[in-house]
């Protein structure tokens, strides 16, 4: 049984193929829940929800250390290789109304390769889907995930630097999620500092939006 004292976190994970979605979803939990691989192909089929144990020493509740619990919906790439687009919408929009429905979602993730420059139009459709389903104050409830900040690394870009070398197109829709963005190295397994780095930056982000969620209650 879950201490009363815990804290659970909804988030989902949206962006195009081969962006590393699901290898999020992975180090987010800790886990190997969703299957991850390269492949010509968009790989993930359909929705899932993968839950973390308790994480400690992340917060504190009512004056005492309380433990996270983390909750990741992976869903199919969009546009998808397979699927059509409406089918993904469709898709996701089930899902997140049965799994958050109750509790409500805290953060939708848009997953972008930090590797790649973004140009216009590529964001366009993962944006879009997120605006259908989040409604009008998506920009609130959205943060960025940039995947493979490893090779960004490795080829000499320090976060100031790799922003100041973004293209105009990745720095308006950044200033559009109030700068929410948190930058993610696509290792296999993401050691557990790091982890708890990234975790501790969406805690901040859901305590700036006053913890509050969305769709809660939007069973249709």
């Amino acid at each position: 049984m879950a201490d009363s004292n815990d804290m659970t976190i909804n988030l989902v994970v949206l962006g195009k193929a081969q962006t590393g979605k699901s290898a999020a979803g992975n180090s987010l939990l800790g886990s190997r829940d969703f299957e991850s691989r390269l492949c010509p192909s968009s790989v993930t089929m359909c929705c899932s929800l993968g839950r973390s144990g308790r994480i400690p020493g992340l917060l504190r509740r009512k004056g005492c250390e309380a433990a996270l619990r983390v909750r990741v919906l992976d869903t199919p790439s969009y546009p998808h290789s397979a699927l059509s687009k409406e089918q993904v919408r469709d898709m996701v929009r089930a899902a997140l109304a049965q799994h958050f429905g109750e509790e409500g979602l805290h953060l939708a993730l848009l997953v972008l390769r930090a590797d790649l420059p973004l140009c216009p139009d590529d964001s366009d459709d993962t944006v879009q889907l997120i605006q259908e389903l989040l409604g009008p104050t998506w920009k609130d409830f959205t943060a960025v995930l940039l995947t493979h900040a490893d090779k960004a690394e490795e080829a000499g870009y320090s976060e100031e630097t790799y922003l100041n070398s973004a293209s105009s197109t990745l720095l308006s829709l950044l200033s559009s999620v109030q700068h929410k963005y948190i930058f993610l190295d696509n290792h296999n397994n993401i050691i557990k500092e790091e982890r708890n780095i990234v975790l501790k930056k969406l805690l901040n982000f859901i305590q700036r939006n006053n913890y509050q969620v969305l769709l809660k209650h939007s069973k249709e």
